[in-house]
């Protein structure tokens, strides 16, 4: 989200050649990237070789960006420009209908963005839950989930108190900062939508 000052501050450090800063940000907007890149139907190869252009591009200009915050902005337009270009290549060797290749318009490049923003709000929210919070989740949100019965024994917790446990670590994890920066009320259904341990993309 373009108001989301975290993101500034990451900038900020990165572009002050902090790696950990740099390693955030790739962890954090990858999935943005490469969710783009799948709609133009790139080959693993060339969906690797535009991540790369896009990190690279943003090497050379993460100290000109004139809104820091709107970094995700940023990335999805370079990503979609990269790979048009990579699509172009690919349509001089084996030519395919321009209606099989659309770009993407505004409003599914902000979905986009506002999804990688939701996902790593949510990985940031859950890494703060107790570990036993993040077992129990991550056993009721796997696809598919784990049985009460079988979460009973791997936890050593009675069938009848996981559903409790349950209720009071989405209360934790609703209170986040992280997630209310980003989704408001909605964090349960965001965590009800997060799947396995990873976030979607």
């Amino acid at each position: 989200m373009s108001d989301d000052p975290s993101v500034a501050t990451l900038v900020a450090r990165a572009s002050g050649s902090d790696q950990a800063a740099w390693d955030e940000l790739v962890e954090r907007y990858s999935p943005l990237v490469w969710s783009i890149c799948r709609r133009y139907r790139l080959s693993q190869h060339d969906i690797e070789d535009v991540g790369q252009n896009v990190w690279l591009r943003l090497v050379e200009q993460i100290g000109n960006l004139r809104e820091p915050a709107a970094l995700p902005g940023w990335l999805a337009t370079t990503t979609q420009r990269e790979c048009l270009r990579a699509r172009q290549r690919l349509d001089r060797l084996v030519p395919v209908p321009d209606e099989l290749t659309p770009a993407l318009d505004d409003a599914e490049i902000e979905q986009e963005i506002v999804l990688a923003e939701r996902n790593a709000a949510l990985r940031a929210a859950f890494a703060e839950l107790p570990p036993r919070c993040r077992q129990l989740l991550s056993m009721l949100l796997a696809d598919p989930p784990q049985s009460y019965a079988q979460i009973s024994v791997i936890l050593e917790i009675r069938v009848g108190s996981i559903g409790p446990q349950r209720a009071r670590c989405l209360r934790q994890l609703r209170r986040s900062g992280h997630l209310a920066a980003v989704i408001g009320g909605d964090s349960e259904g965001a965590a009800a939508g997060h799947r396995g341990g990873e976030p979607r993309a």
